[in-house]
């Protein structure tokens, strides 16, 4: 069986075949067909990323469309579905390998760390149940290359790993629109829309962006708890697994807490169930009314064949203050003669708002937009009219505080951070006010989305790390430094690590507004900063915090964790507890020669809901780390258990 890779754009004839089923010799020069750069369609389009943040969609080679694509070059239709390629962007999708041969019954999290141990930087990872390939993209031709000479011909487990390159995936909106025309062919098309949601817009939506809405809120607490309850129990099952050591103990907590690895206290309700959300990113596109220039949320997934869009007026976790400015920001778009942007042809130019609202009344709006083949003079006539609108004009009372223009045409980087970002009108940051102190916050900063319930979740943390005077923490990927800040008056010295340059410079700021002196931060990934900052503290007493993005910590982290014997006490908050399980246990299991080191185990867990109406919320588990000198150990953990 043969797969192909997409014609280059400027070359219909050049076709380059891998023999899937063959482990012959890499090719010794891959990169020079895939120079040009592609289109990124972000989460909601091509890399539809999901909600674990663990697996990113990326798709199965059909060989049916790769013999459209590769075989038949000048198949306008094949063209049409693998077109986002040609696109002058950034998309990892041309920067695609298939991995077979892989082990038996391993996972993702199992691939991921392999890669990683070999100094390899996977973009995205897809797994197929049982199948024993995977589909890894990268984010340049470079860190592609070297996977694949790496890789290849390696052995793990007791299996030899071959490695090709793989076909980009196709446009998923283009390619249902083609399945729906064939499976309705000969079907009226009124008896087709007859079929489809007749639902209003309203409940639509409401479905798609906050799909308890019509959940009572102690049922929704309730479904939150069982899956966290859920998480321990796996927890459990893990650690016996990894720490046969542990099982005396792992033994008397699963009889006294109901199969689960630690107490589990009840879940700690958001203040506000409604109107909760301080940041929102709204797409611009056609309404599903039909209006034209319509800002609102999309009424389905774009692999789903939807691209039509509904305003927020309905949606009840958006504040008044965010619905009226997207109001009066729709009023203004449609004043110009620009139109939205199409996921589908790449034309077009408004493309995403997003709106950032705080309890001071102040607002920032950054609205993205795609600047095509626009003379300069244009996109400053523009800007100067979006200015004039919201200083002067109709807009001024929109409540806007921070207005900035983000020109996202040509893409290079997968980093939203590295597009450019101007200030139209206002002040560069917004303020906010939190637990009695004051935070600034940038364009591209971190900042809890639920101000209320960040203070109940940051409270208990506070009350979990057990600090006194003595006391270190170490705050890890702490956004613009809320944690701790929140924290720094109790403690000897608090030490921030951020990979965002804008959040960490907002954090040195909130340290000063706050007159706070015992702060520092440092910018980085948590991987590569984090032992140069332990190798830094001598105290005796060092707590860590880590509040890391859904798919958690590197496992180097992890690991620096475990070598750092002056580290006792860890508070993890997770946004997605199935996504960090991973760093759980790698924290638990028993000690050997990757993993050095004596291993912490969790002693209290609570869930706090940050973000009613929908599924998710943060996840608190406090660690210790196991005494083996100390007989006791178990007493003081018990006591800890008891929040004494």
């Amino acid at each position: 069986m043969y797969y192909s890779r997409l014609p280059h754009p400027s070359d219909n004839s050049t076709i380059i075949r891998a023999n899937m089923t063959d482990v012959g010799e890499i090719p010794g020069d891959v990169s020079p067909y895939l120079k040009e750069k592609a289109l990124d369609i972000k989460e909601d389009v091509i890399d539809e990323e999901k909600a674990i943040g663990q697996e990113d969609v990326t798709e199965a080679v059909n060989p049916d469309e790769t013999k459209a694509c590769g075989g038949e070059a000048g198949s306008s239709e094949a063209n049409n579905l693998y077109r986002y390629v040609q696109a002058d962007l950034f998309t990892s999708e041309i920067f695609k390998v298939e991995i077979q041969n892989l082990p038996k019954f391993i996972g993702f999290n199992d691939l991921k760390k392999f890669l990683e141990k070999h100094r390899l930087n996977p973009h995205k990872i897809k797994l197929f149940g049982k199948q024993t390939f995977a589909f890894v993209t990268f984010k340049n031709e470079e860190e592609r290359d070297k996977a694949m000479k790496m890789v290849h011909g390696m052995q793990w487990k007791g299996r030899t790993l071959s490695v090709r390159l793989a076909k980009p995936k196709a446009d998923p909106i283009l390619r249902k629109r083609g399945r729906d025309e064939v499976e309705g062919a000969g079907q009226p098309p009124l008896k087709r829309e007859a079929e489809e949601d007749k639902e209003p817009l309203s409940v639509q939506i409401a479905n798609v962006v906050t799909p308890l809405w019509n959940v009572p809120y102690e049922e929704q607490l309730r479904r939150k708890q069982q899956e966290v309850d859920g998480v321990l129990q796996r927890l459990a099952r893990e650690i016996g697994n990894t720490n046969k050591a542990m099982l005396p103990w792992l033994f008397v907590q699963k009889e006294k807490y109901d199969r689960k690895c630690c107490p589990l206290d009840d879940i700690r309700p958001s203040p506000s169930q409604t109107e909760y959300r301080n940041k929102c990113e709204f797409v611009i596109g056609i309404g599903a009314n039909g209006e034209e220039k319509t800002i609102g949320f999309r009424l389905g997934k774009y692999k789903g064949g939807s691209c039509a869009v509904v305003g927020p007026s309905d949606s009840i976790h958006v504040t008044t203050e965010a619905k009226k400015l997207v109001s009066e920001f729709q009023k203004f778009i449609r004043t110009t003669p620009y139109s939205v942007y199409s996921p589908e042809t790449y034309e077009g130019h408004w493309k995403q708002l997003t709106v950032r609202t705080t309890r001071t009344k102040e607002a920032m709006a950054m609205v993205f937009f795609n600047p095509q083949k626009l003379e300069e003079n244009e996109l400053n006539a523009l800007k100067s009219s979006m200015r004039e609108y919201f200083t002067e004009g109709v807009g001024k009372e929109s409540g806007v505080t921070a207005l900035y223009f983000v020109s996202e045409g040509q893409r290079q980087s997968s980093n939203p951070e590295d597009l450019p970002c101007e200030l139209i009108t206002g002040d560069p940051c917004i303020r906010e006010e939190m637990l009695g102190l004051q935070f600034r916050i940038s364009p591209h900063s971190f900042f809890q989305v639920n101000t209320g319930a960040a203070e109940v979740l940051y409270s208990v943390v506070g009350e979990w790390a057990q600090l006194d005077k003595d006391s270190t923490v170490l705050d890890v990927c702490c956004g613009t430094g809320t944690i701790g800040i929140s924290l720094a008056t109790r403690v000897k010295k608090v030490i921030g690590i951020e990979m965002c340059q804008d959040a960490v410079n907002d954090a040195k700021v909130n340290a000063l507004i706050n007159g706070l002196s015992n702060i520092e931060f440092h910018c980085g990934k948590a991987e590569d900063v984090f032992q140069m900052v332990l190798n830094a503290v001598v105290s005796s007493s060092v707590t860590a915090i880590v509040d890391p993005p859904r798919a958690g910590l590197h496992s180097k982290v992890i690991l620096a964790i475990r070598r750092a014997e002056n580290l006792k006490r860890l508070v993890y908050v997770a946004c997605n507890a199935k996504a960090a399980m991973n760093n759980f246990i790698d924290l638990c299991r028993s000690p050997s020669n990757r993993v050095r080191g004596a291993p912490f185990r969790p002693v209290r867990a609570v869930a706090v809901d940050l973000f009613p109406q929908t599924m998710h919320c943060e996840m608190l588990l406090l660690f210790e780390r196991v005494d083996y000198t100390s007989k006791s150990a178990s007493d003081k953990q018990e006591d800890v258990t008891k929040g004494t």
